[in-house]
């Protein structure tokens, strides 16, 4: 019997005020920081954030942007 590897599909979130952004891979080859990259021209406050994940949820790899501007302490 042959194994068979299927690449989980992945989506990236982030939290623009208090709505919560979920964002398409546009790149599946790309790595999550490149993808944060692509979405930054969209979306600037992504020049700052940090990757973290990613959460498996529903056979999906879930990635959280989390971005510092306008954080205190």
């Amino acid at each position: 019997m042959a194994l068979t590897v299927n690449d989980m599909k992945r989506s990236f979130t982030f939290k623009k005020g208090s709505e919560m952004i979920t964002l398409a891979d546009p790149n599946p080859s790309d790595t999550p920081e490149n993808v944060m990259s692509y979405y930054s021209n969209i979306y600037p406050e992504l020049t700052t954030a940090t990757v973290h994940g990613p959460t498996i949820m529903e056979d999906k790899a879930v990635y959280e942007f989390k971005t510092t501007i306008g954080t205190k302490g």
